[in-house]
């Protein structure tokens, strides 16, 4: 048991560090306003995500069994797994992940979207998926990073490199729309602009904090 002297509680862990502000612990044997044990919680919820893992697994192979001997004309049990995996990565990454709520928004909602595209494959493919879900995924995201560099006035220049991460996404239904693939380029030029817009804003509004920014991140002198 350990004492952190700047927040004042005792910490159960058997760590060197506070969980709250992550000065060195000292060693103590009193109990005074006990921290609770922080690993508890993280135990339980990750014995919970392997119980789900298990009944997904269980539950995705007697869906594929009962898809094959039907007969049916179309894979449905591949959309099944493909939300049993989701689930799994809600509680893997956005529960139990360490990265920050930034990444954990934008990945997941990059991943959904990228089921959506798979679900559009499984039932015949009908380009819906690529003509209207793919940009609209890329829009809602950087709406996203727009609202949260609102909200998070004090730090917005940290969300350059999402910015940019997201021009990057949004060349890729435009590569789909010259190769063919999307037929519906209304929503593709929508949201390159959108992601090429919201970027050069912030570059411009931000002046010289949103320059060093890319500097200091692409270590350029």
């Amino acid at each position: 048991m350990s004492r952190c002297i700047q927040c004042n509680v005792e910490v159960l862990d058997e760590t060197e560090r506070c969980p709250l502000c992550s000065s060195v612990l000292e060693p103590t044997v009193e109990v005074e306003n006990m921290y609770p044990n922080v690993r508890i919680m993280v135990r339980r919820m990750m014995l919970l995500s392997r119980i789900y893992l298990f009944a997904a697994i269980l539950l995705e192979a007697l869906l594929v069994g009962i898809n094959y001997y039907t007969l049916s004309e179309t894979w449905w049990s591949l959309i099944t797994g493909l939300i049993l995996f989701y689930g799994y990565m809600v509680i893997r990454f956005a529960i139990l992940g360490k990265t920050g709520y930034k990444a954990k928004t934008i990945i997941l909602t990059i991943i959904a979207v990228l089921i959506l595209v798979a679900v559009d494959f499984t039932v015949g493919y009908h380009g819906w998926s690529v003509n209207y879900v793919l940009p609209a995924g890329i829009i809602i995201v950087d709406t996203g990073i727009l609202v949260l560099m609102i909200v998070n006035m004090r730090n917005w220049q940290s969300y350059l490199m999402w910015q940019i991460f997201m021009i990057l996404c949004s060349v890729l239904p435009v590569i789909f729309y010259f190769a063919g693939i999307i037929t519906a380029p209304l929503l593709t030029g929508l949201a390159a602009g959108y992601s090429v817009f919201l970027f050069l804003g912030t570059l411009i509004i931000g002046d010289r904090r949103a320059r060093t920014e890319l500097m200091r991140r692409f270590h350029i002198r």
